[in-house]
């Protein structure tokens, strides 16, 4: 049967962007090369702002800010529908010093952001803490009260089994080999589990997007950046909030669990993890939180983030196949741009108003 849409990939992009089409009552099929999920999206750490956004494009803070704001309402809807809590905590965010606080203070003051400043002896003193090892207690850490997290393989599970109620349809292990093109639109796709045809087709498959548009690439650019984590598991959460020193983080769960994230290795699609990064990674968290010292790590693993210039993505039509899109290139951010951008990527498709002006986005 001839689907309305076909999306190529199943990650957060993918399965965000089928949800979308589906509650539209679109038939939709979804290819994954892999496994549902288990790619960058399941590896991030599902914070729900850049790091510093301060040190973004307008592009990509517009557009991180206004899909946060969408997360509360829709991860308190997929947990109503599916059963499954995707976790959504309003937890804060902590940005250790050192930093460039007068350029954070005037960001946050143009874009009407709240920003707490803390002495870090206010900070140390947090209950079941002994935090920032070796830091002049003069100095002072940011605060951003309202900065919120999502736990990534809780929303993938959510959104999958949504996708499913919906009537979308997945299948699993279909590597797409190549675009099937005639008077410029996509005829069929050729897969490793035969032919499909639809009315539409989106490419969601972060890292391997331009794999498989192959010749009609034209000027969309993405690669593949490694990322590692660490997991630790504590009693209770061993910090309140999510602590940030340069490019490092510290994700509390509230089961006790404790990521600590992530390096940037631009090494191809090389997946493996390395000695030397879980050295670079612990040696940071040990002068965030000295109490890692006496702890196993739980976990070591990594993700393939779409790279693009600038960090910002590509939603749109391509130039030459007027019934192909593009929702790719999100790196770090995929989880957090997730439901604008199947929001942006439906309107183009439906020809209806978007929210704000994503001529940023355009391939």
């Amino acid at each position: 049967m001839k689907q309305d849409v076909i999306i190529v990939g199943a990650g957060i992009i993918g399965l965000a962007t089928a949800e979308h089409l589906l509650r539209l009552g679109l038939k939709v099929l979804l290819l994954e090369q892999r496994k549902i999920g288990q790619e960058s999206s399941w590896a991030g750490g599902g914070i729900l702002s850049p790091l510093m956004p301060w040190h973004y494009s307008e592009a990509v803070t517009r557009l991180t800010r206004y899909s946060a704001n969408l997360f509360s309402e829709w991860s308190s809807t997929l947990h109503t529908l599916t059963g499954i809590d995707p976790e959504y905590s309003q937890c804060g965010m902590i940005i250790l010093p050192p930093y460039d606080i007068k350029t954070a203070l005037h960001w946050c003051s143009k874009n009407d952001i709240k920003i707490n400043q803390l002495k870090l002896s206010q900070y140390i003193s947090f209950k079941r803490n002994e935090t920032i090892k070796q830091c002049d207690n003069t100095q002072r850490a940011i605060l951003l009260p309202d900065i919120a997290q999502i736990r990534p393989p809780k929303l993938l599970q959510a959104l999958h089994q949504r996708v499913i109620q919906l009537g979308g349809k997945i299948i699993e292990n279909c590597t797409v080999q190549h675009l099937i093109v005639k008077q410029n639109s996509v005829q069929t796709l050729q897969t490793s589990s035969g032919q499909f045809a639809a009315n539409h087709y989106v490419i969601t498959a972060g890292a391997w997007s331009a794999k498989i548009l192959g010749q009609y690439t034209l000027r969309f650019t993405v690669k593949p950046i490694c990322g590692q984590m660490l997991l630790f598991k504590f009693e209770s959460p061993p910090i309140p909030t999510i602590l940030i020193l340069g490019g490092t983080y510290l994700i509390p769960r509230k089961d006790g669990y404790l990521l600590v994230g992530s390096t940037s290795e631009d090494k191809g699609f090389n997946k493996q993890v390395t000695i030397s990064a879980r050295r670079q990674l612990l040696k940071t968290a040990l002068t965030i939180l000295p109490q890692l010292y006496k702890m196993p790590i739980i976990r070591q693993w990594s993700g393939l983030r779409p790279a693009s210039p600038q960090n910002i993505p590509t939603i749109d039509q391509h130039p030459n196949l007027t019934n192909l899109y593009i929702n790719s290139g999100h790196f770090r951010y995929g989880v957090t741009m997730a439901p604008a951008s199947a929001e942006i990527l439906t309107n183009i498709i439906n020809g209806t108003p978007q929210p704000f002006d994503v001529n940023s986005y355009r391939y």
